[in-house]
């Protein structure tokens, strides 16, 4: 889903792309798909590869897992993007969430003949699970969540990404963007008043674009290059 955006990120960096449980070419396991557990599984991968800190990125249900990582695992983090992903399940237009919780075999079959279930026979290491990971999905999804009295814990430095016409309230994104400690004052001529958070609203994009957009790394990049305080 990254494949235009990879190599405009990789430029100046090193990338290491993570297909999370049931994902791309992740087998599934014997357990129930969590934000908590996946945010768990990104914790160890970090570790394993004995990398002391990471900017951490991720879409949509990856951003949640991405904000689960900087909640539960603050430690690893240098910095966070987090694009078109919410932290309460309201955030999400109420049609969405009810598209959502609808996943399951239905859904699997339907889906079948779209690009993304293509992808997914191309690299997954049992096509067969397709199913299996609408149904996960859809149990996850039918789970409500609210991490607002976690995100304000935040320390590391963290970009929201979003499109002006996002499948995610264009209010959540200012409420989450507040809870970092964003626009809470005046910057000031000289800065002073900017807090760690950022908050870029890209035009003329939606969820289903947003990923694949240019637009998408060019805001990215000078975030994380951009020398900023380690802690608020």
């Amino acid at each position: 889903m990254f494949g235009e955006v990879l190599p405009l990120l990789s430029k100046t960096r090193r990338v290491i792309a993570v297909d999370l449980q049931a994902h791309g070419r992740t087998a599934d396991i014997g357990r129930p798909l969590s934000y908590e557990t996946m945010a768990d599984d990104v914790a160890a991968l970090i570790h394993y590869l004995r990398i002391e800190r990471s900017d951490l990125m991720g879409y949509s249900v990856g951003g949640e897992v991405a904000l689960r990582t900087a909640i539960q695992h603050p430690e690893v983090v240098r910095k966070l993007v987090i694009v078109s992903a919410t932290f309460s399940r309201d955030g999400w237009f109420p049609e969405i969430v009810a598209g959502m919780t609808k996943m399951g075999p239905d859904s699997a079959r339907a889906m079948t003949q779209t690009p993304m279930y293509q992808l997914y026979a191309h690299v997954a290491p049992r096509p067969e699970d397709w199913p299996v990971l609408h149904a996960k999905l859809g149990e996850m999804f039918k789970q409500d969540y609210d991490w607002s009295k976690d995100v304000p814990a935040i320390k590391a430095p963290t970009l929201l990404v979003f499109g002006d016409a996002d499948a995610i309230r264009a209010a959540h994104a200012v409420q989450f963007f507040e809870l970092l400690g964003g626009g809470k004052k005046d910057g000031g001529w000289d800065g002073s008043g900017i807090s760690n958070a950022r908050l870029a609203i890209l035009p003329g994009l939606t969820h289903y674009t947003i990923f694949s957009s240019p637009v998408l790394a060019s805001t990215v990049t000078p975030f994380l290059d951009a020398l900023m305080p380690e802690a608020r």
